[in-house]
């Protein structure tokens, strides 16, 4: 699917630091929309009560909780709460965990460790459809797709039609499903319907997750 800007009208925070929690609800009053809803937890259990009570437009989510892992919160909101995008905020940059994270469903991938000013500007992209990803994150995960296909033999690639081999080589290229719609003939629809069959076919929930497997077994040579 298209990218669809995120509204920041009610955002939860999962972060277990008191001073982290705090920082990042100071970020978010000055980019958040006005009279934005924010609400805070410290831990998995607070998080899933806080998004089967409420609907959030975005969470922002730590990976490493008191009770367990912010990936696998965010694996839980695909199914439980799938109209909340979720960006991670984490300390942790290797790539295991990057990968994990895209794989799951995040949107975006942030490193706590930059300044203010680069986490607002990252933060208010996300009203514009942007997907907010750390520089540093976004060069681990373009070196490690030439590196993606396993030694041994590849599994047989689903079997994607001619069409949505084309629309995937489309969407590696960065354009919108408008645009791709306008390249290729075909109604706006009617490419939403061939990248959800490309997302079920890939088992993946987004357009960087479908680009990385694609490369993975081949799909865009």
């Amino acid at each position: 699917m298209d990218p669809q800007p995120v509204s920041l009208a009610s955002i939860l925070i999962v972060e277990d630091d008191p001073s982290g929690r705090l920082r990042l609800q100071r970020l978010l009053s000055g980019v958040a929309d006005d009279g934005a809803h924010i609400e805070t937890a410290s831990d998995l259990a607070q998080a899933q009560a806080a998004l089967s009570a409420r609907t959030f437009s975005l969470a922002l989510v730590d990976v490493q909780l008191p009770d367990g892992n912010g990936i696998g919160l965010i694996a839980w909101m695909q199914q439980h709460a799938p109209r909340t995008a979720s960006v991670i905020v984490s300390a942790w940059a290797e790539e295991e965990t990057i990968l994990a994270a895209v794989q799951a469903g995040a949107i975006g991938y942030l490193l706590k460790d930059r300044d203010d000013d680069e986490l607002r500007v990252s933060l208010k992209s996300l009203q514009r459809g942007g997907a907010p990803i750390d520089p540093t994150i976004a060069r681990r995960i373009l070196a490690l797709l030439p590196q993606a296909a396993p030694a041994a033999p590849q599994p047989a690639a689903p079997p994607l039609s001619e069409r949505e081999r084309e629309i995937l080589k489309l969407v590696a290229q960065g354009f919108s499903n408008r645009e791709i719609a306008e390249l290729v003939s075909l109604s706006k629809l009617t490419i939403e319907c061939h990248t959800k069959n490309i997302y079920r076919k890939l088992a993946v929930g987004s357009r960087t997750a479908a680009v990385f497997e694609a490369r993975s077994m081949g799909l865009l040579n």
